[in-house]
């Protein structure tokens, strides 16, 4: 389908293609040129900016592609022809036309002396649908991919979170990959024929020194710092298909150790990590409101709870992984909608000791403002919830004879149990938060919230401010307002922990 006219390569590596000649380097109206990939290799294409517009010569598309460029004098138009399809472009029209269905381009075709230059979004919307063959055209990366090569998009990200440094690589679509290490050095390989990669610059230089493009074809590799002791990887699913890897890469300890004792080898053990003190926390979730589907409040200049609450929640689980050495359970890691009984679910199935749902709250007043804290309500419920708090476990039999005592709770019940400690918890989130942000009148409230009621832990819900608040609104976007938020819920957190210590039964573990 496609004319093979690249030059050969022995592989196709990873593309980190840093387009940095300014403007004074390029002759007037030019653009930094794409790449255009095949297997047979790949070759550069030149761009022009005509009119604020990316454009690509016709001439050199015929080339690239094998097709044939007319002009129609008579009509006053062009002809794009592939095969048996056809595309007519007309001069001072943006639409095109292929074999009779009209395509929208962002700008108009546009003649400069004998040679006519179109959008470079021509490749992707016409030329592709004519050719009949895979053609992705990548404008953040200046790409141009052609056949079936295996080319996930990868962004990454650093950042330093006190004793570690956290690297976040978001794939898509998602792609198979292992994570080695090789010396000081970090090694991930994808099963791809090549990566189209935004790497991030090092905010942590001491544990990562450098993410660059690896040594090996579609890998990147991860060289380490002075500090580097060990390093922990985790994979979570994303949007559409995407996929997140997140590599934390941890220090070395500051404190003289005693010698060690000899130990027998042990091959492809995990990184060992502090646990929390008998009795005390040992997982925590934390649940990001709304969602998906579940836009939330939303503020008067567009901001979405939705994004607020994730935006924190992400925060909260990195600095308490890094403070506390918590295992940390977000609800959602991504903008999809989770159910609010499936929420409650996820702690209860992770046997976690504390549930603190995020949100932001909405007013009819938009200067209604300040933090707020919420405990269950279960005034509904009325006797029922009595007797559940103080209810024994039921004897069950069980397989071999016998009987096992099993603390049977009905999901609308769970809550109950845990209402004092669930009080104590919020009054803790609230003195923290009142040392750091305005706090509404009424601070600590009660009510039927149905995402706590299934909680079998102590669990509280904080809405952090007002969406419909102009200035709350763009405190509660600021990175300086969440990092706020964070500390108080991290200090809090601490607090209840070193008073209350762990309160589900040691049954439920």
């Amino acid at each position: 389908m496609f004319p093979r006219r690249f030059c050969s390569t022995a592989s196709i590596a990873l593309l980190a293609l840093l387009h940095s000649a300014s403007a004074a380097q390029l002759p007037a109206g030019a653009a930094p040129p794409y790449t255009v990939v095949s297997r047979d290799g790949r070759r550069p294409l030149a761009a022009r900016t005509i009119s604020g517009q990316e454009m690509f010569a016709l001439d050199d598309l015929a080339r690239l592609f094998n097709v044939v460029v007319r002009e129609d004098a008579a009509a006053g138009g062009l002809t794009v022809s592939a095969g048996t399809e056809t595309i007519a472009l007309s001069p001072g029209q943006s639409l095109v036309s292929l074999n009779g269905r009209l395509i929208s381009l962002p700008a108009a075709p546009v003649r400069e002396g004998r040679t006519w230059y179109v959008p470079v979004d021509f490749v992707s919307r016409a030329l592709a649908p004519a050719l009949g063959g895979r053609v992705d055209l990548r404008k953040p990366s200046r790409l141009i991919l052609i056949g079936d090569l295996r080319a996930p998009r990868i962004v990454g990200r650093i950042e330093a979170l006190g004793s570690l440094a956290r690297l976040t690589l978001d794939i898509a679509p998602a792609t198979p990959h292992t994570v080695v290490q090789e010396g000081t050095r970090l090694t991930v390989r994808f099963e791809a024929d090549m990566l189209d990669a935004a790497l991030p610059a090092t905010t942590s230089p001491d544990l990562v020194a450098n993410v660059r493009p690896g040594d090996a074809a579609a890998s990147i590799a991860i060289d380490l710092g002075p500090r580097f002791a060990s390093f922990r990887t985790t994979d979570t699913p994303g949007d559409r298909g995407a996929a997140r890897l997140v590599i934390d890469v941890m220090a070395q300890t500051t404190e003289a150790q005693p010698a060690p004792m000899p130990a027998p080898p042990v091959s492809d053990a995990p990184p060992l990590i502090d646990l929390a003190p008998s009795g005390g926390l040992r997982a925590i979730v934390i649940d990001a409101g709304h969602g998906g589907d579940e836009n939330g409040a939303k503020g008067p200049n567009g901001a979405l709870e939705k994004q607020i609450t994730l935006s924190v929640a992400r925060r909260l689980k990195a600095s308490l992984e890094g403070r506390l050495g918590l295992r940390v359970i977000l609800t959602r890691d991504s903008d999809t909608t989770v159910g609010l009984d499936e929420r409650a679910a996820i702690a209860n199935n992770n046997k976690a000791d504390l549930f603190v749902s995020l949100h932001a709250n909405a007013a009819p007043r938009p200067a209604t403002s300040g933090a707020e804290v919420f405990y269950l309500s279960l005034d509904e419920y009325g006797d029922a919830a009595e007797r559940v708090a103080h209810a024994d476990s039921d004897p069950l039999p069980v397989f071999g004879g016998g009987t096992r005592d099993i603390e049977l709770i009905l999901w609308d019940m769970a809550q109950a149990r845990y209402i004092k400690e669930s009080a104590a918890l919020a009054q803790t989130v609230e003195a923290s938060l009142r040392q750091r942000v305005p706090m509404s009148p009424r601070a600590i409230q009660q009510a039927p919230f149905r995402v706590l009621v299934g909680a079998n832990m102590p669990a509280v819900l904080v809405e952090m401010g007002f969406m419909t608040n102009p200035g709350q609104e763009k405190q509660l976007q600021s990175d300086d307002f969440q990092n706020l938020i964070v500390q108080a819920l991290v200090e809090s957190i601490t607090r209840f922990r070193d008073t209350h210590g762990a309160a589900r039964p040691a049954g439920n573990r």
